[in-house]
């Protein structure tokens, strides 16, 4: 009886596994092919946590609220959405099949609410934009902007490293910098999109998570150029303490987001508010090919 239990969950998590690679598919082709640059080991644990975070984030971004759920429903939606992740951590299932994919990665990575908590409450920001207010968009000063990106970002990039030195004995030296440079890269990369997403999250969504101000001008877009470049020099630098299984992966997707730091720079504010930023497919392939070939030559430690 009890093997007849663990095929089952068994087979119920290859399931959820590949609901979370639908995921992917749909919505992040740079991502999902970052994740094939990982070791075997980390591949399906980290596409787990993405999709989590992604269908959280089409949560509070307009799926809800393009289905005709009210702000309060959609609040409610969250909620839900909430419990449920935190009791699968607990118990380690759902019937949910993204959030169980995601229990199987957090319980095995040590990951926990002290990394969840933050995210969720980003979201929950999310949902105080335009629509549940009087109709001016939600805008974030330098220490709300912190704080959200904190949650929605950087959390994120720790949840991943748990997954990567997952029985790897780290001393606490290397732990504080692994731990900081992973904080730096999820903060550029959310960064970046901000700058990327400029018209969408303004006009749709009604949120200004850049500053105060109606409308970004091309001096603030090169302040955030300098923030973003220091992030991603700081991540740069840890990526050799990082396992050898993860680093190609890690330095293909920083290496596309300063390319992609590179086009923003040379538009104008403009330009940013009229087209989203992007990277040929061709051009990404070719970060991919020189990431591997850069870890290929280093030791493997």
């Amino acid at each position: 009886m009890s093997t007849m239990v663990d095929t089952s969950f068994s087979h119920f998590t290859r399931t959820a596994e590949r609901a979370a690679n639908q995921v992917i598919a749909a919505y992040s082709t740079s991502f999902g092919l970052a994740c094939r640059l990982l070791g075997p080991r980390h591949r399906q644990h980290v596409r787990n946590i993405y999709a989590l975070v992604r269908v959280a984030d089409e949560l509070v971004d307009g799926v809800t609220a393009e289905a005709g759920l009210s702000h309060e429903q959609q609040s409610e939606a969250l909620d839900h959405f909430i419990d449920e992740t935190h009791r699968a951590l607990a118990i380690g299932y759902s019937s949910d099949l993204i959030i169980h994919a995601f229990a199987q990665t957090a319980r095995a990575a040590g990951i926990d609410q002290s990394l969840t908590t933050p995210f969720f409450d980003s979201m929950r920001t999310d949902l105080g934009g335009r629509t549940a207010s009087t109709g001016a968009p939600l805008r974030f000063d330098a220490a709300a902007h912190q704080g959200y990106v904190y949650g929605s970002a950087e959390v994120v990039g720790l949840m991943c490293l748990r997954v990567f030195i997952r029985g790897h004995n780290i001393d606490d030296g290397d732990a504080a910098a692994l731990q900081y440079g992973a904080s730096r890269l999820g903060a550029a990369f959310q960064n970046i999109n901000f700058l990327r997403d400029l018209s969408d999250d303004t006009v749709r969504l009604g949120r200004n998570y850049l500053g105060t101000a109606d409308h970004l001008e091309d001096e603030d877009r090169m302040e955030w150029v300098t923030t973003i470049r220091s992030q991603l020099a700081d991540a740069r630098a840890v990526i050799p303490l990082l396992p050898h299984d993860a680093r190609a992966a890690v330095r293909s997707a920083l290496e596309l987001f300063a390319a992609l730091t590179r086009r923003i720079e040379h538009s104008s504010v403009d330009e940013l508010y009229q087209a989203r930023v992007r990277v040929p497919d061709v051009f990404k392939a070719g970060l991919a090919a020189r990431a591997v070939a850069a870890t290929w030559l280093e030791p493997r430690g």
